[in-house]
């Protein structure tokens, strides 16, 4: 039977395009700063193929320090609200129950968490209370420091197992699991080998029955594996990444390059397509 997320049905990936409107994120920092320029890029990568975008409005890339509540909401309300306007499917990036709130009153879809639902203590009330999709993401750590000293016996088994946790923790608050997605969080709390060997293993999500999200775009690890440390030249390598997970079973891809993400899922589509 074919999952179904956020009204999307999953027999085809599904790309998430991102609108950081923040000045500090890792590789994009600063350009969609201002809520006007948030909107129109949000609008680009919606004609560009995306079927969700992604609104953040605080970094959590390493080392980042937090943001108020207030500067958050300043961030996101306003490009939030005009993209939902415009009819576009609109996911909130953040850990914090009043930004989700604010957020979903402002036509925000779902919920992406990078904590998991488990940063906030009102976060899993809010998520049930509200009855809308959200995404669990496993995260070592917080990002200020997460990447200091990532440990793991088994990284792929020991997220399953936290995302196990965490998808009880979410049916048990009144979420229900047709509404959850994971992802497994690659560069959170990770080693190049951790996220290494979560990519090559990332079948066993498929245990829990759903959506598995991924989001490798324009990531560090590429730079540590191939030498680019230009984050806006990692593309080539973001999607290598992207097709071996589409391969092993991920439902939703989260980019930066919608366009040249959707170009080579197009070309694997109709490869797989041919009998």
């Amino acid at each position: 039977m074919t999952k179904i997320f956020a009204g999307f049905s999953l027999d085809r990936p599904l790309l998430m395009g991102i609108v950081n409107a923040t000045p500090d994120s890792f590789s994009d920092g600063g350009e969609a700063f201002a809520s006007d320029d948030a909107v129109a890029k949000g609008l680009k990568l919606v004609d560009e193929g995306a079927d969700i975008i992604d609104v953040g409005g605080e970094s959590t890339r390493p080392g980042a320090e937090p943001v108020s509540i207030e500067e958050e909401l300043r961030r996101i309300i306003p490009v939030v609200k005009a993209l939902s306007e415009a009819g576009v499917c609109v996911s909130i990036d953040t850990r914090h129950a009043v930004v989700m709130e604010e957020a979903l009153a402002a036509g925000a879809d779902i919920v992406n968490d990078v904590t998991a639902l488990s940063g906030d203590n009102r976060a899993l009330d809010v998520v049930a209370h509200a009855g809308v999709p959200v995404i669990l993401m496993h995260m070592q750590g917080e990002p200020g420091t997460m990447q200091t000293e990532p440990s793991y016996e088994d990284a792929p088994k020991e997220i399953l197992d936290y995302l196990t946790r965490r998808v009880q923790a979410c049916e048990a608050a009144g979420i229900e699991r047709t509404k959850i997605a994971i992802d497994p969080g690659i560069g959170f709390g990770k080693t190049v080998q951790h996220n290494l060997e979560i990519l090559k293993h990332l079948g066993i999500y498929d245990q829990l029955g759903l959506p598995v999200l991924l989001g490798v775009s324009r990531k560090s690890f590429i730079a540590k594996v191939t030498g680019v440390d230009d984050p806006k030249a990692r593309v080539p390598g973001s999607i290598a990444a992207a097709l071996a997970g589409i391969a092993r079973g991920v439902n939703i891809l989260r980019v930066h390059d919608v366009a040249a993400t959707k170009q080579a899922l197009d070309i694997w589509r109709a490869i797989e397509a041919v009998d």
